[in-house]
């Protein structure tokens, strides 16, 4: 009888799987992506991306090519860009929402990001465009502000280029 009792508590002790959920910092997060949209301040890009289950702020600058190379073949992440718009006549500041998610990340982590994407829009909310990149080619400045362009309207100018 204490045999099988023994094995029950070494049953009952024994951990239990759960699938992690993910959660945000979303302080630090909140912070760089204000200081993005902010007037006052040079950064023109956040990244954001997993720590275990947990999606942290992990850069912030003003070089594209720096943003470019936040992101790797074998990671998902979300970036944060702010890109200079308009024409002669007018500037303006716009906003892209980057989902990535590397060429060497697996199944079950691609079909996690549509999820974890709705989590991370509960922060940044703020965006013209929202873009998914899965190669370094599609992390292009041209592409970007051409979707931009055409999410903005119509654009005015007198044809003349500065």
């Amino acid at each position: 009888m204490s045999d099988v009792i023994e094995i029950e508590q070494i049953v009952e002790t024994k951990p239990k799987k759960m699938p992690m959920s993910t959660s945000l910092d979303k302080e630090s997060i909140r912070e760089a992506y204000e200081d993005v949209r902010s007037d006052l301040t040079e950064s023109d890009w956040c990244v954001f991306k997993y720590d275990g289950a947990r999606i942290i702020h992990t850069g912030s600058g003003t070089d594209f090519d720096e943003f470019k190379s936040q992101f790797t073949d074998s990671e998902r992440a979300f970036g944060y860009l702010r890109v200079q718009m308009g024409d002669e006549m007018s500037k303006r500041r716009k906003f892209l929402l980057l989902t990535w998610i590397g060429p060497n990340v697996g199944v079950l982590q691609r079909a996690k990001m549509s999820t974890d994407k709705a989590i991370i829009k509960d922060v940044i909310n703020n965006f013209a465009v929202e873009l998914q990149a899965e190669s370094q080619s599609d992390l292009d400045l041209d592409l970007f502000r051409d979707a931009l362009n055409r999410a903005g309207g119509a654009n005015y100018g007198t044809g003349i280029r500065n």
